[in-house]
């Protein structure tokens, strides 16, 4: 994945919340471990785990453009920041479990500062 592709994924990791993408249902004991995780994450403010699974519909290998999908992440980013001021995010993920808006917020921001530090972005 390059700097461009990981932006394109970004946005479509902030799709599931806006509720554009949904993700398919998951086996019971890796929903285990996701809400495992996320609560790990919150408690000790872990960053992403390395070689985390991702979701195929949010996996990126195709050529982007730098700029296109930087100004459509800044454009679903302020989506997002609606959907959030609003309370309209979803009270659910089929990974993590139960959410309420701060642990929307905190794992959207853990995962995008992942792959901006990722990339020197």
């Amino acid at each position: 994945m390059n700097a461009a592709q990981m932006l394109h994924h970004c946005d479509l990791v902030l799709q599931v919340p806006l509720q554009n993408i949904k993700l398919p249902q998951i086996n019971p004991v890796f929903k285990a471990i996701g809400i495992l995780t996320k609560k790990e994450m919150q408690i000790f403010n872990n960053g992403i785990p390395h070689n985390m699974p991702t979701f195929q519909k949010l996996i990126v290998n195709f050529e982007c453009s730098f700029e296109e999908t930087r100004n459509k992440l800044l454009k679903t980013l302020d989506l997002y920041w609606e959907a959030f001021e609003k309370e309209r995010l979803p009270k659910e993920h089929v990974l993590f479990g139960t959410m309420k808006n701060k642990d929307w917020g905190f794992l959207e921001y853990k995962h995008l500062n992942h792959h901006l530090k990722q990339f020197n972005v």
